[in-house]
């Protein structure tokens, strides 16, 4: 079971997920042009992805899904409110709708998936665990806040894509208008720093062997101040951290 990132922040995000066969791709903010570019970099095909997983209907989320789905005749998977709210967008017709509940598991090919709905300014968000029967990857990008549920269900994986989105004193003194402000750092806004080094405490961490930061501002965050909070709270050397980053993304990590 393996994973890799065609890129990660606020200008676009896709996460592929690849066991036995199967390959996911979580959410799709990118053009088909540069989705294609980026998925070349992992030597992947749109053919070679068996479906979209959509965590809530951001552009930056969801504004290549429809026209990727369609080029590759893809299923698209997402919850009732987030189909709801990305009528009428950029998403048009779909080849293969496929609504959850984010309290239910399901399987897509070889791979199960487990949803869970966080906190975040959308209709019905949510995150994902993917599993394979042994091994676990955890994706959590995009919640303003962990909660008890959030943490029980990322105990226990062997990965972790978790949002480290903004230094707090960044963000404070940086240059978004105050409006901006208020609801990147709000509840149901994006994970700073601090609070991704807390919910890392506090889960059954035990497992895991690969840790990445994603989401990153480029405005009110930096790869080191990331780092150095994950790690300190996994009391690991910083670098051992790795960064999915807006542009380069994230190399595949395997899971043996």
């Amino acid at each position: 079971m393996r994973f890799a990132s065609l890129g990660s922040g606020s200008a676009g995000n896709a996460t592929l997920i690849e066991y036995d066969g199967t390959c996911l791709m979580v959410d799709c903010g990118f053009s088909v042009k540069q989705t294609v570019a980026r998925l070349a970099r992992l030597a992947r095909t749109g053919e070679d992805l068996a479906a979209i997983l959509v965590t809530h209907e951001h552009s930056d989320h969801l504004g290549g899904v429809g026209v990727v789905a369609r080029q590759f005749n893809l299923p698209v998977w997402m919850t009732p409110g987030t189909w709801r709210a990305a009528q009428g967008g950029s998403i048009g017709p779909l080849p293969d709708l496929r609504l959850f509940n984010c309290h239910e598991r399901f399987a897509v090919g070889a791979i199960e998936v487990e949803p869970f709905p966080v906190p975040h300014d959308a209709e019905e968000p949510s995150q994902f665990v993917f599993g394979n029967g042994d091994r676990r990857i955890g994706v959590l990008t995009d919640t303003g806040a962990s909660t008890p549920h959030i943490e029980a269900c990322l105990d226990g994986c062997d990965a972790l894509l978790l949002e480290c989105n903004h230094d707090r004193d960044m963000l404070r003194d940086g240059p978004y208008p105050a409006s901006l402000k208020a609801r990147v750092a709000g509840p149901r806004g994006h994970l700073d720093n601090d609070s991704a080094a807390r919910l890392l405490r506090r889960i059954d961490s035990s497992q895991l062997r690969w840790l990445v930061a994603g989401h990153l501002s480029k405005t009110n965050n930096t790869p080191e101040l990331a780092r150095d909070a994950l790690s300190a709270a996994f009391d690991c050397d910083p670098e051992w951290v790795r960064i999915a980053d807006q542009e380069r993304g994230l190399a595949w990590c395997v899971l043996d």
